[in-house]
């Protein structure tokens, strides 16, 4: 009874969310710093709702420099509500082209400033990450991406796909790595108290003077921190 009433609850607020986000996205159109107010609209009623309660050391995401590769694994749907609550100043996502046509939240998806990619067409994809990589080294904005490319689910993490990596190198800027602990298969949405979602990031890492040829290692440095750092906070979940 409880998750069906949170679900309502939950449904409710996606709408008037989307709706004061449109509101903001018309008002202010494609500003950078769209999507870290969306981001605030969305997780933090939806955490009050879902009773999750998101414990978060995020020192170097704080105070990342203004231009920086932001890369985070990806589990669900609720990364929306879980990751809102740490999104910086003047960041931006990389989204697959299909979600403007999500009522409400589509659109204000795309006027939040946010990328959206035609993962079909590689020629329309190749120039869509050329404009990020002249957003990262012009603009002052950093760009949050799922690198994954997909929902793991709260499986281990899946390969890395290149995109992210060939924008920071590209740019000369760094990576910030944020994790957070294996929420899907732990929530009990049934329960007054649903769980504890831990969220840490990690120190910046330099891409500056590295080529095309230093990107597998990179990727493997990035994602072997990430495995880690995922264990430690599955390990303070467990006795939380």
């Amino acid at each position: 009874m409880l998750f069906v009433l949170r679900m309502l609850l939950m449904g409710l607020h996606f709408v008037l969310a989307g709706v004061l986000g449109l509101i903001l996205g018309i008002c202010r159109p494609f500003n950078p710093d769209n999507s870290r107010l969306c981001a605030r609209l969305y997780a933090l009623p939806a955490m009050w709702i879902l009773r999750l309660r998101v414990r978060a050391d995020v020192t170097s995401l704080m105070d990342k420099p203004p231009s920086c590769v932001i890369i985070a694994n990806h589990q669900s749907n609720y990364d929306l509500f879980v990751f809102g609550n740490v999104v910086p100043y003047r960041t931006v996502c990389i989204g697959k082209k299909s979600l403007k046509w999500v009522p409400l939240f589509g659109q204000l998806f795309w006027l939040a400033g946010n990328v959206l990619i035609d993962r079909g067409n590689a020629i329309r994809a190749r120039r869509a990450m050329l404009t990020t990589t002249h957003t990262l080294q012009h603009e002052d904005t950093s760009i949050w991406v799922f690198p994954e490319g997909t929902r793991n689910l709260g499986a281990d993490l899946l390969p890395f796909k290149k995109g992210a990596f060939q924008m920071a190198i590209a740019a000369g800027v760094p990576i910030i790595p944020v994790c957070v602990s294996n929420y899907v298969k732990h929530m009990h949405l049934n329960r007054w108290r649903s769980g504890d979602i831990f969220i840490r990031s990690l120190p910046a890492i330099p891409t500056a003077g590295l080529s095309m040829d230093d990107m597998p290692q990179l990727i493997a440095q990035c994602r072997e921190q990430m495995r880690e750092c995922i264990a430690s906070l599955d390990r303070q979940a467990q006795t939380a």
